[in-house]
C-alpha cells in the first residue's frame, strides 16, 4: 500500500503488543544459527534456572521468543521471568529484607548511580562474551557492574498527510509554525525531553545541552512558551503519540522511537527523524546476592552476542547497543534504529551523572527540573 492512499485512521487503534508482534513477525534470518548454539553449548552450558525480570505484555513475549527460550535451547538453563511495572523499588525492597529472589534486573540510568554505590550489583564477567560481542559495544556501555540492554529515545514523528512535500526535520522546524502549521503534540512528563527539545530549537549546539543549568532552564521554559498554545494534546501513554498522528489531531509529534519505527515499516503515512532525539540507556544488572549468579552472567553473554541482540531487537522494538546485530537485521529495520551509526550521530544523550547530582538544597538535578517543568505546564 502506498503511504500516500493510507486510509482514514478515525477507528484505529494501535496497540503496542499489535506494532511488536508485527515487527517480531517480520523477521528474516534464522532466529538461532549453528554457530550460535554451539558457542552456547560450549562456553555457557549449565543447569537450573535464572530468574529474570521483565516488564510483562509485548514486551515479555518478544523476549521469551528471541533471547529466553534460545537461551534454554542451547545453555539447558531455565529461565523464569517476574513481571513488575518498575524493576528499582523492588530490588530495594528485597535488599531491605535481606532476601533477594530474582538474578538480573533492568535498571533506569537515574537510579543506577545509588544503587551501585549501595552495592547492589555484582561485577559482569565479560570473560564469557564472545570477541564480537566486545568489539560491537562500545566501552560505555559496559560498565564494571552493569550493561546497557536496550537504548529508548524520544524522537520527532509528523503526519505526511499533512506534508506531502516533507514535514519538520529537526526541533526548529517544530517550532516554526508558519513554515509547518498545524496543531502539535509532546509528552507530558516528564519534562526533561522537552526542555531538551527547546534548548535545541532555540540554538543550543547538542554538545552544549548538559549540564541543564539554571540559565539553560530559563532559556528552554521561554522557548516552550511559544509552542505552548500550538500543543493540542500533552500525551501521557506510549502509544497516543502515533495515534494522534493517525487520527489526524496533531500534524507532529515527539513519540518514541520503537513506535515510529514499527509504524514505519508498517507503512503507516508517517516519517520521523533522528536530528536531536534525546536517547536514553537502560542497564541490565546482575543482583547481589540473587540466587544463581553464575547462570546470571551467562544470559547476560547470551543476549549481548550480535545474533541474539538483533532478536531482542526484533522482539521488543528497541535495540542493544552491540552494532554488530545490524548485520543480522533487515536492511529495511536497521537503517531505522539508533544503533545504527548514521542515526547515532545525531541524537544526544541523556547525562544522567548531571541529573541525579544533589543541589545545595538537597534535590537533585531531576527533582528540580521536574518542578518547574510541573509549575510551568500548570500556569
Amino acid at each position: 500500500m502506498n503511504k500516500r492512499d493510507f486510509p482514514n485512521h478515525s477507528s484505529l487503534r494501535v496497540s503496542r503488543r499489535s506494532l511488536l508482534q508485527l515487527a517480531a513477525a517480520a523477521l528474516t534470518v534464522p532466529m538461532v544459527t549453528k554457530a550460535t548454539y554451539a558457542w552456547a553449548q560450549e562456553r555457557l552450558a549449565g543447569t537450573g534456572e535464572v530468574v529474570a525480570f521483565s516488564w510483562g505484555g509485548a514486551f515479555t513475549d518478544g523476549v521469551r521468543r528471541f533471547v529466553y527460550e534460545p537461551f534454554t535451547n542451547a545453555t539447558g538453563i531455565n529461565v523464569v521471568d517476574v513481571t513488575a511495572d518498575f524493576a528499582e523499588p523492588q530490588v530495594k525492597a528485597m535488599r531491605r529484607a535481606g532476601r533477594i529472589d530474582w538474578d538480573i534486573a533492568y535498571v533506569a540510568p537515574m537510579h543506577y548511580p545509588e544503587m551501585h554505590e549501595t552495592g547492589m550489583f555484582v561485577p559482569i564477567d565479560y570473560s564469557l562474551w564472545e570477541q564480537e560481542s566486545l568489539d560491537g559495544t562500545p566501552p560505555h556501555s559496559r560498565l564494571k557492574d552493569a550493561v546497557v540492554v536496550e537504548l529508548d529515545a524520544q524522537v520527532l514523528a509528523y503526519d505526511q498527510r499533512a506534508f506531502p512535500e516533507g514535514g519538520p526535520k529537526n526541533w526548529v522546524d517544530f517550532w516554526d509554525i508558519k513554515k509547518y502549521p498545524g496543531p502539535r503534540g509532546l509528552s507530558a512528563s516528564p519534562g526533561k525531553f522537552n526542555i531538551l527539545f527547546a534548548l535545541i530549537a532555540d540554538g543550543v549546539a547538542p554538545k552544549d545541552i548538559w549540564p541543564l543549568t539554571d540559565e539553560k532552564l530559563d532559556r528552554a521554559f521561554n522557548k516552550l512558551d511559544e509552542i505552548k498554545p500550538h500543543i493540542v494534546k500533552w500525551w501521557t501513554a506510549g502509544g497516543e503519540a502515533l495515534q494522534l498522528l493517525l487520527n489526524q489531531e496533531c500534524v507532529v509529534t515527539s513519540i518514541f522511537d520503537g513506535r515510529a519505527v514499527a509504524a514505519v515499516r508498517r507503512d503507516m503515512p508517517i516519517k520521523f527523524t533522528w536530528d536531536g532525539a534525546y536517547l536514553s540507556p537502560t542497564y541490565a544488572a546482575i543482583l547481589n546476592g540473587g540466587p544463581n549468579t553464575a547462570n546470571a552472567q551467562k544470559l547476560i553473554a547470551f543476549l549481548n552476542r550480535a545474533q541474539i541482540a538483533a532478536g531482542w531487537t526484533q522482539g521488543t522494538g528497541y535495540p542493544g547497543p552491540n552494532i554488530n546485530q545490524l548485520k543480522r537485521l533487515p536492511a529495511d529495520l536497521g537503517s531505522l534504529l539508533s544503533v545504527n551509526p548514521e542515526n547515532a550521530s545525531k541524537t544526544i544523550i541523556e547525562d544522567y551523572t548531571s541529573l541525579v547530582a544533589k543541589r545545595r538544597d538537597g534535590k537533585t538535578n531531576a527533582d528540580y527540573i521536574q518542578e518547574r517543568w510541573l509549575a510551568w505546564r500548570a500556569g
